[in-house]
């Protein structure tokens, strides 16, 4: 019986690269990547040459029991996303869950993810908190948040820099303009920032300011003040 490695990579600095991760990769049999020209740059940086196959969200139910069958024979397979932890707003999530289910041993390294940074800096609470990932686009969309204004915890959301502005208006509609929040983008990269304050101060500096980049929402709970 083989092993499923889940390895994170670096969101923004290739330094961010940990020596075990390298060498996991180097050693697996297979390596499952999100987007295999991305991955693929990554791996030449650090002369990996490992065989790759595209596992992402369009095809990984198709692809799960190939691989399961595969570490069943004894092969090692490392997961990996086009950054950060594969499974956190990424796939990976199903191909665990058969493994787990199959009796094959799963180990998640540890390593680069973009929410732990952002929770961190903001300022805010961090004992307890709790993780959103992407909102609903459309359908559901509200009632999450409803769900949420009693919520006392810090509140983590990635957001596209598109759609940050229509975001936080809501959130200022749904929990109050004077809610606290940290925007954190570009994590790890050179252009990395974070912008603190209320929520009517943050959306009035990214109205003049339109936002770029991968975005982490860090929103204070209920009760949290500056």
């Amino acid at each position: 019986m083989g092993i499923l490695y889940v390895v994170p990579t670096p969101v923004g600095n290739l330094e961010d690269m940990t020596l075990r991760a390298i060498r996991v990769l180097k050693e697996a049999d297979l390596i499952l990547a999100e987007d295999t020209r991305t991955s693929g740059i990554l791996l030449k940086h650090f002369e990996i040459k490992n065989t790759m196959q595209s596992h992402h969200k369009f095809n990984e139910h198709q692809t799960v029991e190939n691989v399961v069958e595969r570490i069943k024979t004894g092969e090692t397979v490392a997961l990996i996303s086009d950054a950060g932890t594969p499974g956190i707003s990424d796939p990976g999530f199903l191909i665990v869950r058969e493994c787990v289910r199959n009796g094959i041993e799963v180990q998640c390294l540890p390593g680069a993810t973009a929410f732990v940074p952002a929770l961190v800096s903001s300022g805010l609470p961090d004992e307890r908190f709790c993780f959103e990932g992407f909102l609903p686009q459309k359908k559901g969309r509200m009632t999450r948040l409803n769900a949420l204004r009693e919520e006392t915890r810090t509140m983590v959301f990635y957001e596209s820099p598109f759609r940050l502005l229509k975001t936080l208006t809501q959130f200022a509609e749904t929990f109050g303009a004077e809610r606290p929040v940290s925007v954190c983008r570009e994590i790890s990269k050179v252009h990395e920032e974070s912008v603190r304050g209320t929520l009517e101060e943050v959306i009035a500096h990214f109205t003049a300011t339109p936002p770029r980049g991968e975005i982490v929402i860090v929103l204070g709970g209920k009760e949290t003040k500056l």
